[in-house]
Formats: structure tokens, sequence, C-alpha cells
């Protein structure tokens, strides 16, 4: 049996089949949750976020026509409500950015260095905290999430140049936190 798109199941859920909203939640609830995931950096704060994703999708697929992939879609309403979520509980530490050190095991580490590793990656996570929230942003969606700038601006609606000049700015003010960290040290 062939499975069925993204769009057939949409327009089958539009004419009232329950089950086919319950495939398109098996299809991309782990997506979404690590989207979320790494705008709240909680697996509880994902899950909820990821529930009220498909709590919206579900009340607004009647009015989905398909201009986008679902996925998109589900993509702008996950950022959406993470910022939301990260604007109500005015979290701080935003987001994780271990791929940008060597993770090592730590217990046949150098303590030493493995305190220094440590203390690098919080300091990278407060630089992109204090990143102005479009910034914020289009750093995850471009660095974590390795979307194009194209799909990004369709998500934020906004131009692929802006986009494009955020990210730069972005990576600038993180380089400039760290040098500025690290000459204090």
């Amino acid at each position: 049996m062939t499975e069925q798109s993204d769009l057939e199941l949409v327009r089958l859920f539009q004419r009232g089949d329950e089950s086919a909203f319950n495939r398109l939640v098996l299809r991309y609830q782990e997506k979404v949750y690590w989207v979320a995931r790494r705008f709240v950096n909680d697996h509880d704060g994902a899950d909820d976020i990821t529930q009220e994703v498909f709590c919206k999708a579900y009340e607004s697929m009647k009015e989905f026509r398909g201009d986008s992939s679902l996925f998109t879609w589900l993509y702008r309403i996950t950022v959406n409500i993470a910022l939301n979520a990260i604007r109500r509980q005015r979290v701080k530490d935003f987001f994780r950015i271990d791929d940008l050190f060597d993770t090592e095991d730590t217990s046949a580490q150098d303590p030493h260095e493995a305190m220094e590793q440590q203390e690098d990656r919080d300091l990278i996570d407060e630089a992109i905290a204090r990143l102005p929230k479009k910034q914020r942003s289009v750093f995850v969606l471009r660095y974590y999430e390795e979307l194009s700038y194209e799909e990004i601006a369709r998500i934020l609606k906004t131009s692929v140049g802006g986009l494009k000049a955020n990210y730069f700015h972005a990576v600038r003010k993180i380089q400039e936190y760290i040098r500025r960290a690290h000459g204090t040290r």
C-alpha cells in the first residue's frame, strides 16, 4: 500500500476524516519536537510546545490551502509558539550550541579541559541569548536546523537578503561576545 502524501491527508481531514490528522501528527511530531527543543532547551517545554502546535494545526487545518508544504506550515507555527513561550517565560538561556566544540567523552578527558569546554558552551549560550529576537531566530533555523535561506524566508515571512544580513550580524555578535569574554578571563 502506498503511503499517502501530506496534501492527501490534509484533504481527507478537511472532509472529516479525523484519522488523517492523527497520521500527520505521527509523521511530524518528532520533527516538531526537535524544532521546539532548539528554542526551549528542556524536554517538558518542547513537549508542551509540540502539543500546542498540533492543537493549533488541528484548529487551523480546515483553512490550509497547500500554498507551502505542510512541514513548512507546521514549522512556522512551531517557531511562533516557541517564540511566544520564550517571551512569556523570559527565558535567558535560549539555545545550545554543542556542535561548535568537539564533544569528547569527558570521563577520559582532563577535568580542567572538560570544565573549559563547558565554560565555552555556556559562553556561547549567553552570546546567543543576548541576540535580538530576529537574529536569534535566523541563527537557530540556519545553524541548527540547517535550513536554506529560502526556507527560512517562507517560515519567517521576510526577504532572503534580510535573513542573510541577520545571520551575518548574529555570527559577528557571537564572535565578538566570546572574544571580549576571553579577553577578561
